[in-house]
């Protein structure tokens, strides 16, 4: 083959590879768009997109005087209002703190989504009284409006399950948490604080035992 033929061989290679890499650029591409709705297809509120200007929460301060010491009955540091400085963790896991409502007979259709609410911030503290831990705890968040939201009151169901260091059920709590989302507006946002009481087992650590708060 020529050298004139040979040049124009590489040509049409390399434009061939071109647009192969154009195309497996722009499927990538699209697979990082969709990824972010959080599952929600290509409506376009994705949770993370929306900046938080929800409210903070405010846990008032446990009444009484509790023992400042660990299940192993050595003394603990406590702050200055006398709460104590070792707390079991509250946790939302990513699953767990979404709840997306959608039209009857459209579920996973996100061009149905009514409305989707999210946990944002958490927040606790506790006291050791004797064999058990008083934990006040508190979570914030907000309800975005979807392609067939509108504006209104909604209710989030919210459960609550605690475990102990062995990860065994110890406490749970089930509630719910009223939303409003205010007229030619998109987004609402709700707090709630509440308390659960944990059994302590002797030789165990207030930091291993978990609070679980899901909307479901």
């Amino acid at each position: 083959m020529s050298s004139e033929g040979q040049g124009e061989l590489g040509r049409k290679d390399g434009q061939i590879w071109g647009r192969r890499i154009r195309l497996a650029t722009l499927v990538v591409s699209m697979g990082l768009v969709s990824g972010c709705g959080g599952g929600g297809g290509s409506t376009g509120f994705s949770s993370e997109r929306l900046p938080d200007a929800g409210p903070s929460i405010k846990l008032p301060s446990l009444s009484g005087s509790g023992s400042q010491a660990d299940a192993t009955g050595a003394p603990q540091v406590a702050l200055a209002d006398g709460r104590a400085n070792s707390c079991p963790q509250v946790v939302a896991w990513p699953n767990e703190k979404l709840k997306t409502v959608y039209q009857n007979g459209h579920e996973g259709d996100a061009n149905f989504i009514i409305y989707r609410g999210e946990i944002t911030k958490l927040s606790r503290e506790c006291r050791v009284y004797g064999g058990r831990v008083v934990v006040k705890y508190g979570y914030a968040g907000r309800v975005l409006l979807g392609p067939k939201g509108y504006p209104g009151s909604f209710s989030l169901p919210v459960s609550v399950r605690a475990t102990d260091t062995y990860k065994a059920q110890v406490a749970q709590d089930r509630t719910s948490v009223r939303v409003t989302v205010p007229g030619n507006q998109t987004v609402g946002y709700f707090s709630m604080v509440r308390e659960i009481s944990l059994p302590v087992q002797t030789g165990t650590r207030l930091n291993d035992y978990k609070i679980f708060v899901a909307l479901k």
